[in-house]
């Protein structure tokens, strides 16, 4: 499959009267399939797709998981690997901000449970921390084609068993298990582990005290009225509101 799948044959397949079932394996339906039918349509408000998987935690159905809890998803290439390793240190010296947020934090790297154990002491390691989250072992793509964890030219570049590599996704999932914000890194473009946790904060905010976030905000900064609310009963509701234009109307909420 390796040899001969390549993107021009995916290209041909795909306007093939192919009939596509469930038990179609994910890669060959991904490949197989138009957009339109059966590829992944995960969008903002969309329910997280439910999997059963293995990670370095136990063995997890991840909608019981995910509990009632807000949660991020989020996937690397592969373990040993340079970037990786330093995103993996940098998240699990802020599972405590995390923590704090009530938020639980699970990674995917494609790769089994015996390489991933290995990883993890080699993270430890070199970024001076304990990583205490879990991680879901991957080696077959099944969740990150689930979740659509490739990008175009990652169906073409394969590992050596002919299975594409996963790209950098983050899932941030809310407590009603709804696809709430995704962000999308090519595998050589590292995370930025602050911005996760702003965007975390802003969701929750807007959730808790029904206001949207400006550019750049974070937790302190002057928030947005939204259209949908008057300024009249945005003034009964928040107090002090500024009004910029009749459409543009800060006010500020205490986190």
């Amino acid at each position: 499959m390796a040899n001969v799948f390549t993107r021009t044959s995916a290209r041909n397949f795909a306007h093939m009267p192919t009939p596509l079932t469930r038990s179609t394996p994910l890669f060959l339906r991904r490949c197989l399939a138009t957009a339109r039918d059966t590829q992944p349509r995960l969008r903002l408000g969309s329910e997280a797709p439910n999997f059963v998987a293995k990670t370095t935690q136990g063995d997890i159905d991840f909608h019981k998981w995910l509990s009632n809890k807000w949660a991020i998803l989020f996937s690397h290439p592969a373990d040993f690997t340079p970037v990786c390793t330093t995103e993996l240190g940098a998240f699990a010296k802020m599972k405590h901000e995390f923590d704090k947020r009530d938020v639980k934090m699970i990674g995917l790297s494609a790769n089994d449970l015996s390489s991933h154990a290995r990883w993890i002491g080699d993270i430890n390691e070199i970024s001076d921390t304990k990583l205490t989250f879990p991680i879901i072992a991957d080696p077959n793509r099944e969740v990150a084609f689930q979740y659509d964890m490739v990008d175009e030219q990652d169906v073409t570049n394969k590992d050596d068993k002919g299975i594409a590599f996963t790209i950098r996704s983050v899932f941030v999932i809310d407590p009603q298990k709804k696809i709430r914000l995704t962000m999308m890194y090519p595998a050589s473009t590292g995370r930025n582990t602050t911005e996760v946790l702003r965007v975390i904060d802003s969701l929750q905010t807007g959730d808790g005290k029904g206001v949207t976030t400006p550019i750049d905000w974070i937790p302190g900064d002057d928030v947005i009225v939204p259209p949908s609310v008057s300024t009249e009963d945005a003034r009964k509701k928040f107090g002090d509101v500024r009004e910029v234009r009749p459409y543009l109307r800060y006010t500020n909420v205490k986190k």
